[in-house]
């Protein structure tokens, strides 16, 4: 396994609390560097978006303006190494 992904994994697990004691040391190490820093408040961010209360409803609105936008994005189309038939399940 990759060392940077292995030690990624450490500190997500040191930021929602689940690394075993044995592992710590590892991960404090790892805080120590500038990847390391860049991980545990990437970590963070999105473990205070998940656990944050429900913010402010979305604007009246909001579902149409996003269908619009989305009918105005280019449909993908297969490459001609894969026909239609094999990502359209029959």
């Amino acid at each position: 396994m990759d060392t940077h992904k292995k030690l990624r994994e450490h500190i997500s697990a040191l930021a929602d609390g689940e690394l075993p004691e044995s592992e710590r040391e590892l991960a404090l190490a790892a805080l120590s560097t500038p990847e390391g820093r860049a991980a545990w408040q990437a970590y963070q961010l999105a473990g205070d978006a998940l656990r944050a209360a429900p913010g402010a409803e979305l604007g009246d609105g909001f579902q149409s303006r996003l269908a619009a936008r989305l009918a105005l994005e280019p449909v993908c189309a297969t490459t001609p190494e894969e026909p239609v038939s094999a990502i359209i399940a029959p």
